[in-house]
Formats: C-alpha cells, sequence, structure tokens
C-alpha cells in the first residue's frame, strides 16, 4: 500500500492562528490542499490525516464537533472523487496533558499500526506545516516535506529549527506532484 501521512490545518484547511477550527462553517480548505489530494488519489495513494486538535480538551468544542468537521470534510472530498483518505486521527489533549498521542509523539502512527498492520515509515512521506510536524515524521522515520500554507510561511522560519525537514514546498499540490514522479 502507498501511503502518505498529512497534517490537516494548513495542509489540507486553513490554518487558524491563535484559534481552533471548532465548526464547520470556519472550515475552508486550501485550494491547492484539494488539487494535491487529487493528485496523490489518482496516483494510487492511501492518504491518513494526523492532527492534534486541543481545543477539545480546552472545552472550545466537543469531539461530536469534531467529528461532523471530519464528515463533513470527507463528504466534500468525495464529491470531488476524492477517496483516498483511509482514516482521519486526532489528538484532543493539550499539551499540559503529556499524553503519548500528541505530535511529534509518535502515539497515533501507532494507533495506525494497530489499526492497518505494521508500516514501514520509511517508504512514506509525512506532510506537515509546523516543526511540530517535521519531528514527527523524523520520530517515525519517515521522510518529511514542509509546506509553507500554514502555521509556517517562509523558508527563512525555518533556519532556526533543529531538525528541518527533508523537502519544502509553497502547498499541497507541488508535494504532490514531486512524490508522484519520484516514486
Amino acid at each position: 500500500m502507498k501511503l502518505i501521512f498529512l497534517d490537516r490545518d494548513g495542509v489540507i484547511s486553513i490554518f487558524t492562528p491563535d484559534d481552533y477550527i471548532k465548526k464547520w462553517e470556519e472550515f475552508k480548505f486550501i485550494p491547492k490542499g484539494i488539487d494535491g489530494l487529487k493528485i496523490l488519489n489518482d496516483a494510487g495513494y492511501k492518504v491518513i490525516i494526523i492532527s492534534n486538535q486541543a481545543g477539545v480538551n480546552k472545552g472550545l468544542f466537543t469531539i461530536n464537533d469534531l467529528n461532523e468537521i471530519t464528515q463533513k470534510m470527507l463528504e466534500e472530498l468525495k464529491k470531488k472523487n476524492i477517496n483516498n483518505i483511509l482514516k482521519v486521527y486526532y489528538c484532543i489533549h493539550t499539551k499540559e496533558e503529556n499524553c503519548e498521542c500528541r505530535k511529534p509523539k509518535t502515539g497515533l502512527f501507532k494507533k495506525v499500526e494497530e489499526d492497518f498492520g505494521k508500516i514501514d515509515f520509511s517508504k512514506t512521506y509525512f506532510i506537515g506545516d509546523s516543526d511540530i510536524d517535521i519531528i514527527a515524521g523524523e520520530n517515525i522515520g519517515a521522510k518529511t516535506i514542509l509546506v509553507l500554507t500554514g502555521k509556517t510561511k517562509s523558508k527563512k522560519e525555518i533556519e532556526k529549527w533543529e531538525i528541518k525537514p527533508d523537502y519544502i514546498f509553497k502547498n499541497l499540490k507541488e508535494a504532490a506532484e514531486f512524490i508522484v514522479k519520484k516514486e
């Protein structure tokens, strides 16, 4: 199985600095995010979304709100013939709860393996928009791609990072084109 891991906010949907997407009406796709998902879909890649959503445990929105956003996101993607998202995994814990599933820790990736069997992460990519995503990808041994459509907006910001991404692209469409061509 050709597998790609993606963060949600800042990769597929807009990133809201100092806030969360709390209800479907606040969710907006990044146009090049949809294009990238379509490219991966058409090339036979399966996608798993791994996202920190601490707003739930902060009491800003409920797990039902989060599930509704996910359901509607998947329905909208299906309308565009994007059917390759295997599953969406969320960590709803706050940083202070120090759980094992909050990126950059690898608990959600272990959950993926429980659900889908052993994964050779070295043959996968993790695409995200922040240093936390890149560290998480590094921690599981995946190739890491940073897209500049979310939290991180420029290559300059990366200079201070201890762990650098393997690749940097303007958006998910460029990242997907690279992956499909490279593989």
